[in-house]
Order: C-alpha cells, then structure tokens, then sequence
C-alpha cells in the first residue's frame, strides 16, 4: 500500500504529538499533589495506575503510528530520487509550426 504525502506526514506529525503530549502528562501525573494519584502515605492509587496504563499504550500507538508515517515519507523520498525530471512538454505552437 501507497501512502500519500499529507498522510504520511500526518501519521508522524501525530506519532511525535501523541510523544509529546504524554510524556507531559505523566510528568504531571508524577507530581500530583491533589490526593488523585498518591494517598497521604505516598503510594499510587488506581488513578495512577489507570493513567500510567493509558499512557503507556499511548506511547506504543504513537510510536507504530508515526513509524509508519516515517516509513511512508521515506518512501516518497527515495521514489522522488529514483526518477529523473520529466521534461517540459512542447507546446503545441513548437510542433505545428515544423
């Protein structure tokens, strides 16, 4: 299967934002102090544990994701470099006037 350009790059763009954004939620959800992810003796709660789960799967989906984006763009790169540039058309005052 073919990807197109603005899927490929999309796929990606959503791998490194899926990174991005949940890594920036686990650091917040490590520092909670609102009672939500460690009890008063410090240990983590089901919401951390659920959280940190979600996490993680997130992480795997935007990795295959955006490993699958990156795959796409560098197919169309290296097809890109495969061929060579197509000449201009002649227009068709050049052939009738011979």
């Amino acid at each position: 299967m073919k990807l197109s350009r603005p899927v490929s790059w999309f796929l990606l763009a959503f791998g490194v934002w899926s990174w991005f954004i949940w890594i920036t939620f686990v650091k917040n959800l490590w520092k909670d102090g609102s009672g939500l992810a460690f009890d008063d003796a410090g240990d983590p709660t089901a919401y951390f544990w659920v959280h940190l789960l979600l996490a993680v799967a997130s992480f795997l989906l935007g990795t295959a994701i955006g490993v699958i984006g990156f795959r796409g763009v560098r197919a169309l790169r290296r097809e890109a470099g495969n061929h060579p540039p197509e000449p201009p058309a002649s227009s068709s005052s050049a052939s009738s006037a011979s």
